[in-house]
Formats: C-alpha cells, structure tokens, sequence
C-alpha cells in the first residue's frame, strides 16, 4: 500500500509539473510579447480578488517596484546600432526594408542618445495605473488619509517613478500626506549595494542548480540567420560577428513599444520569432536573479522592520513605497520564494515553471497587504500580489492567499539569517 501511494504521489507530482510547464507556455503563444522579459511594459490585468476571511480588512501595504518604461539603460546599444546599419547603409548592404528603417533609426537617434536611462511617458503613466489600482482595491487603507514613505534609488527614472506613483495617490485622496526620499540614507531599502550606500556589505553570489546540467537543454535557434537575412543582402565587411549583429536589432526591437515608436523595425523582426527563442533566455534570466538572491536582504529586512514598526504603534505610515530596479525586485522575487521562484530545480526544462522573466518587466511590483481582524493587535494576515496578481508563498498557511503575519515574520527572519550565514562561509 505504501509502494502504491509513492507511485500516485509521483504521478500526480508529474502531472502538476506538467501543467504548470503547459500553462506558461500557453500564456506565452497567447501574448508572445511576454518573451522580451525585463523589456515587457507592464500588463494590467483583470486579477481575481479573493476575499479576506470575515473580519479582516487592509490597514497597511508594503511595496517594492521598478521603474517604469525608459530608453535603454546604456548608450552601447544604440552606438552599436548605428555603427552596424551606417556601415551597411554606406556598402549598399541593407534590404530595402532594413534601408527604411535605417532611415527612421537616423531621424531619432539624437532623442535616443540623450534620452539613455530616462523614465518615458509610458513609464510614467504605468506607475500612475498601478497607484490607482492599488488605491481602488485596498481603499479601506488610504480612505481616512494619513501618512505614507516613499524611497527611491538615487537614479532620476526611479525618482520620477516614485512622484508618478505619489501624485496619483494624492489626486485620489489629498488627505494622503506622503515623504518622498531619495538619498544614501535609504539605499539599504531599494539598492544594498550601491556604491554610495553607507552600509553596503558584500553578500556571496548564490548558483542555481541547473546550471551543472545546463549541457541537457537543447535549443535550436534559427532567429540570427532569419532576422540576418531580412536585414541584410550580406553580412560581408560588416563590424562584429553575426550572432552579436543579430541580437543588437533583437534587443533594440523589444526596446520600442517602452518609447513609443513601436513598428519602426517592420518586420525584421516578429514578436513570435523571439517567443520561439524565449525558455533558453528565461534560463539566463534565472541565474541572474537567482545569483543575488542574497544582497537583497538588508530589502527584505526593512519590509519586515517596517511592517513590524507599524504593528507595534511606533510607526504610524498607511504604506511604505520602494522604487527601484529589476536587478533588486528579481533576486527579491528568489529571496522570497514569490510562486515557487526559490525551489532552484536541477532539470533546466523545469526552471521556467517556477520562474517567467516577464515578472520581472518594466513597473513589475511586489505588494504586501497587511489585514487586521478583530482579536487584537496581533490578528494580522498578509498577502502578496506579483504585479497585481496574487502570488504565493512559501510560507505555511491554511488560508491562502493569505498568510499569518507571525508565520511570516518568523519564516522570513530565518531565511535572512541563513542568508547571512551563507555570507560568513
């Protein structure tokens, strides 16, 4: 009996990751954008709500968010560009379709060059929906006023991401008195190890599993040659090698809807073409995130110092707001374990069921709403949304979405304290 009831659990272990494996990929065939990853504007979605226990309601949210949509974060990609299509353009190399867009790419390349880093006005408008959802979902929070913190990197595209965000709250309610903070003093809550951060320690780098088998994944990749032969009548006397030419146009195309000049390329490149490519990316995407999972306790950390300061009366905020980037938000989507992202599968086929590079996009945010019930100070539940969408945790719980505040705190204290001890060995 023993022996059959393995073999049930097994297979119904292969048949949860086999569905979970289906669902992603089914997600990704229907909005095959998602595979542009971290250069994914934000989707607003239609997210279910499912009702807090009787006698809770939200008091307090947490939240940690990147930026909104910019111009590419370097220069390099688009000196790169122009370097590689003003040198076909000049040995008549270009299609005719590549030559029109060469011809567009020069028309704004001044915009592009002087706009590197900056928050768009897609960034700002996202920042300014995600305020608005977040007032209009969890009202019972923000409806009487009060006061909120918000904290920023010392990067202009965060600190304008933030004002976005807190002039929204504050046109949906005035009674909303809001600090807003960029500067070394806070660097610990959005980027630990900032160079100008006071406290800035070193934390070991962290390897997924999957990379010792990364050998096993096989992929075919037929997207350089076709987005090569749309673009040129040869690639002889071009600078730099294929593959490298390939992904400059690759990059730079999922980089347009963010700047608003979405169809420039034509069809050089296709939204479909990159999604055939995307598990293989979403696999580099993983080991990223998951290699700093550890220098973003000391973020971590202040969720839970903050939430904690709160509880106990000492702090008075509605929410605590972070803004900052996809290399902390990532790692901090591990650190958390947020819908299985901490469970560092051996198999690389299995790592895109456990993490999607396209939760780590443009505005993508972290919110922990905090609910108290009616049994005292301590009766509070949490529960985490993943860009909107509820999420699930690690944590123990027989009411999930939601979670034990006290179940919380103490699961995530000691996951911090393992992470320190990693740092010591």
């Amino acid at each position: 009996m023993k022996r059959l009831n393995m073999l049930v659990l097994s297979g119904l272990m292969v048949l949860t990751t086999w569905a979970q494996g289906a669902d992603v990929m089914s997600q990704l065939k229907a909005n095959p954008r998602k595979a542009y990853g971290n250069d994914l504007p934000y989707l607003f979605t239609n997210a279910v709500d499912t009702k807090a226990p009787k006698g809770y309601k939200p008091f307090y949210i947490s939240h940690y968010g990147r930026h909104g949509s910019r111009y590419n974060w370097s220069s390099k990609l688009y000196k790169d560009l122009d370097t590689l299509l003003t040198t076909a353009h000049e040995k008549q190399l270009l299609t005719p379709e590549a030559e029109t867009f060469y011809q567009q790419f020069e028309a704004v390349k001044d915009e592009l060059m002087t706009g590197v880093g900056e928050l768009t006005q897609l960034g700002w408008e996202q920042h300014q929906g995600i305020a608005r959802r977040m007032y209009n979902q969890f009202t019972d929070v923000f409806k009487k006023g009060g006061n909120v913190l918000a904290v920023s990197s010392l990067s202009g595209r965060c600190v304008l991401s933030m004002a976005a965000f807190c002039q929204e709250l504050v046109q949906c309610n005035p009674k909303i008195e809001i600090r807003e903070q960029s500067s070394r003093f806070t660097l610990d809550a959005v980027v630990p190890n900032d160079r100008q951060n006071p406290h800035k320690r070193d934390f070991p780098k962290a390897k997924p599993r999957y990379e010792k088998n990364r050998s096993q994944f096989k992929s075919e990749n037929t997207l350089v040659d076709k987005v090569l032969a749309r673009t040129f009548t040869s690639t002889e006397g071009l600078p730099g090698d294929n593959h490298k030419n390939a992904y400059v146009l690759i990059d730079f195309y999922k980089t347009l809807p963010s700047i608003n000049y979405e169809g420039m390329m034509g069809n050089l490149v296709t939204d479909e073409e990159i999604a055939g490519q995307w598990e293989a990316s979403n696999l580099g995407s993983y080991s990223w995130v998951f290699s700093d999972k550890y220098v973003v306790i000391p973020i971590l950390q202040d969720i839970l110092e903050k939430a904690d300061a709160v509880f106990a009366g000492s702090s008075d905020h509605l929410a605590d707001l972070r803004f900052g980037h996809d290399s902390f938000i990532g790692p901090l989507t591990v650190l958390m374990g947020i819908n299985g992202a901490d469970l560092d599968p051996e198999d690389p086929y299995e790592v895109k069921n456990c993490y999607q590079n396209w939760e780590t996009c443009k505005a993508c945010n972290i919110q922990l709403v905090f609910y108290r019930g009616k049994q005292g100070r301590n009766d509070i539940l949490v529960k985490c949304l993943l860009n909107g969408e509820e999420a699930k945790l690690p944590v123990p719980t027989t009411q999930a979405p939601y979670y034990k505040w006290t179940d919380f705190r103490d699961f995530y204290t000691k996951r911090c304290q393992e992470g320190y001890t990693a740092q010591k060995n």
